[in-house]
């Protein structure tokens, strides 16, 4: 029986972790890997104390300040949760399970697919969701990114700088901050494809091939060798299913608190309600939670 048991690794996870360590709480944080986006995330210029720093390093930073404390990390998925008449929560990883008092749900989104011919066959044989990640594989070829917001920008401007061409295809409008868009106009090699719809992939070993239409009949067909999908992403909410409240978008709905309707249950950082997703809110929603749980065992345990 563990305090309290925190479920993702990102900055929210992480964060929370650190601040229930510190009220000397039995902590168990269970994730499939440390990090969550900041892993897909070279450059970062807006998290406080830091001008620029990458994403792997950041997680460097947070990982080492974790380890600092007596937490507990497993590297285990999640995929149920569930709450007994007594109030205990029983989290389930395959056929392992795991009781807390008090339950932190911190476990971020994963990017949104396409859904279009090809997309699956040629997952990691030449579509990406992580231009950070796979860019290098690209040096001195020709790649498409598919979108129009932040992330979508920055991995056509990342892109840029090692490939031999890039087409960025959006569906509406660019919809990003202006520091990105003026980056993005002063980038060589990039070529905009507004107005144009992903239909599908194809290739042999690898992708060959990237077909795009703007309306009947305007079609084109892209020789790329990498296809980046920078869309959106959906929360990992599936395990919480039934058990709590989710909003339109499948997040969970919390108070100003970080609480759920559930009492005990808590959500920090991306996976939670709220319109704004960044690092440093979702390192304030995890302090946030684990401060707010560490209340709620001292008037319920």
């Amino acid at each position: 029986m563990h305090d309290i048991i925190i479920i993702g690794g990102g900055p929210a996870g992480m964060t929370a972790a650190v601040y229930a360590a510190r009220k000397m709480l039995d902590t168990l944080l269970l994730t499939k890997d440390l990090g969550g986006q900041m892993m897909w995330t070279r450059d970062i210029e807006n998290y406080l104390g830091f001008q620029y720093i990458s994403g792997p390093e950041l997680i460097g930073k947070f990982e080492e300040h974790v380890r600092h404390y007596p937490t507990n990390i497993v590297y285990e998925e999640v995929t149920e949760l569930e709450r007994s008449a007594d109030g205990i929560f029983i989290v389930h990883c395959g056929d392992k399970e795991y009781r807390a008092k008090t339950v932190v749900i911190a476990s971020g989104k994963r990017p949104r697919r396409l859904g279009i011919p090809g997309e699956t066959e040629y997952t990691g044989r030449g579509v990406g969701y992580c231009a950070t990640c796979d860019g290098p594989l690209y040096a001195g070829k020709a790649v498409a990114v598919v979108g129009g917001g932040n992330s979508a920008l920055q991995a056509a401007i990342e892109l840029a700088a090692i490939a031999s061409q890039v087409y960025l295809v959006v569906r509406g409008g660019i919809k990003a901050d202006p520091v990105v868009v003026e980056k993005l106009q002063t980038t060589r090699k990039i070529e905009v494809l507004r107005g144009y719809v992903a239909r599908g992939i194809y290739g042999g070993e690898t992708v060959e091939k990237f077909v795009v239409a703007a309306g009947e009949g305007k079609e084109r067909n892209l020789a790329v060798q990498g296809v980046f999908v920078e869309i959106g992403l959906d929360p990992n909410t599936e395990f919480v299913a039934g058990l709590t409240d989710l909003n339109e978008y499948k997040e969970i709905e919390v108070d100003c608190r970080t609480a759920t309707g559930v009492p005990g249950l808590f959500a920090a950082g991306d996976v939670a309600s709220g319109p704004d997703k960044q690092i440093i809110i979702a390192a304030g929603d995890g302090a946030k939670a684990a401060l707010v749980a560490y209340e709620y065992l001292l008037h319920n345990f």
